[in-house]
């Protein structure tokens, strides 16, 4: 026999955006809400993992920064002043055999002098008025061709798994370091390094336990009656205010808040009225995330040892970015005077297939190639991860699909948000969707608009 609970709130997903929504809950002392988690731990896409020979793993090359007095505060709450290593972001890129400073286009003082001016020639030759119809086109337009051809065009195909022609720009933003040509000329003359630019120039990460440790502290100042973990929706009924769950669980609710891929909250829903945004959201793109993880023995290479992480555009390696993740914190290896780490991200699309019985191997040979380690490097721990769900993509339909689809769940108390749950990349990261959460509570309890997720 199937048992029924009720709540006002109900919370679907225990990532940040719901655990944002039932923090600003708690913190109103509005206590009728439940959250409802698949897995059996807090923190969705931003959960860490302890591998067998004790190594610390992100889901990816997570950094703490924030642009929310809220989220900093609820930040040093949940680990304590004592519980954070501060850090200068120390980001290049790995091209022609080199590590170039990034931003990329501020430092093309370092690459070899055909490449380097192939670049400046391009910056020179930026097109007038040009007509920008995807992200291509923007990058062409903002960056030149030279730059292009040897940095941007591979790198965001190696990132997105999509061409750059099927994606929007509208999401840029502060993501993307735009150009100043004279600078650039400057730095080229003085041979000068230039690497102050971005929103995350700082950055802060847990001592302990990696980025996973932040929202399981989150999770268990909350009350731990109200969160049920093992707990996967199968089906919603909007109209009758009903969600369902494996368990044979169901839950009544006035109001809900859906963390999970809001194409898969489609397919989950009964009721004949909203069949169509199952086939609607089915437009969305987006490409899943393997992540791989290296622990060696020795200590990092000099070349790596004041670096955070770096890009890689060239097709001789698998991935796009690795991380130095011993240099994050040395309790992310079992022992930082005898290990180190590496973790690397491979995406994965329809348009960009990956092997996963092959990409540990690729990601070993990558490291080599790009020296991030050499092939006497002893590997202690090499550890896989595979999230269908990584990147969503910001396609050209996708602002199309999302006016079809979340103002209609709106209007039926169905509130869709987080990474995955409002698709939108350019407010997706930690501090986003924990404030996505925070400000949907607070429009539930005051009717205040929300400002990070807008459409």
């Amino acid at each position: 026999m199937s048992e029924q609970i009720q709540t006002k709130y109900l919370i679907i997903g225990a990532g940040p955006c719901g655990l944002g929504a039932a923090w600003h809950f708690n913190k109103q002392n509005e206590k009728n809400w439940l959250i409802f988690e698949k897995e059996n731990h807090a923190g969705g896409l931003a959960t860490s993992f302890v591998d067998k020979e004790g190594f610390t793993w992100d889901i990816g090359g997570h950094v703490q920064f924030s642009h929310y007095k809220y989220f900093d505060d609820v930040m040093d709450e949940a680990l304590g002043e004592d519980g954070w290593l501060h850090h200068m972001r120390s980001s290049w890129v790995w091209i022609k055999n080199r590590f170039v400073p990034y931003p990329f286009q501020n430092n093309i003082h370092r690459l070899p002098e055909v490449e380097r001016n192939e670049c400046l020639n391009g910056l020179e030759n930026l097109p007038k008025n040009a007509v920008l119809n995807n992200f291509k086109d923007w990058l062409s337009a903002s960056f030149g061709e030279g730059i292009c051809k040897h940095f941007l065009y591979p790198y965001n195909f190696k990132v997105w798994a999509y061409d750059p022609a099927l994606m929007n720009y509208k999401w840029i933003g502060e993501r993307v370091s735009v150009v100043d040509i004279e600078r650039i000329k400057e730095n080229i003359k003085l041979d000068r390094d230039d690497v102050s630019w971005g929103p995350n120039n700082t950055f802060k990460f847990p001592k302990n336990g990696g980025t996973g440790a932040i929202w399981d502290s989150v999770a268990e100042k909350l009350d731990q009656k109200k969160i049920h973990f093992k707990e996967e929706l199968i089906s919603l009924d909007v109209e009758h205010k009903v969600a369902h769950f494996k368990s044979g669980k169901s839950v009544r609710f006035e109001k809900l808040i859906s963390t999970i891929p809001v194409d898969q909250l489609c397919k989950k829903i009964t009721d004949d009225n909203f069949q169509d945004l199952k086939s609607i959201s089915s437009g969305l793109k987006y490409s899943s995330t393997h992540v791989i993880g290296l622990g060696l023995e020795g200590q990092a290479p000099e070349s790596l040892a004041d670096k955070c992480w770096m890009y890689f555009p060239e097709n001789d390696s698998p991935f796009y970015r690795v991380t130095v993740f011993s240099n994050y914190s040395p309790n992310n290896v079992p022992d930082s005077s005898k290990y180190f780490s590496l973790m690397a991200e491979v995406s994965e699309s329809t348009d960009k297939p990956v092997d996963s019985k092959k990409v540990i191997q690729e990601t070993i040979e990558g490291s080599i190639s790009s020296n991030l380690m050499t092939k006497d490097t002893q590997i202690v721990s090499a550890w896989h991860l595979r999230m269908e769900y990584g990147y969503p993509t910001p396609s050209l339909e996708r602002d199309e699909i999302l006016n079809q689809v979340i103002p209609k769940l709106d209007a039926n108390d169905i509130y869709s948000r987080g990474r995955f749950g409002g698709w939108k990349y350019e407010v997706s990261n930690q501090d986003h969707t924990f404030m996505q959460g925070v400000e949907w509570a607070e429009m539930m309890l005051s009717g205040k608009k929300e400002e990070t997720y807008v459409l």
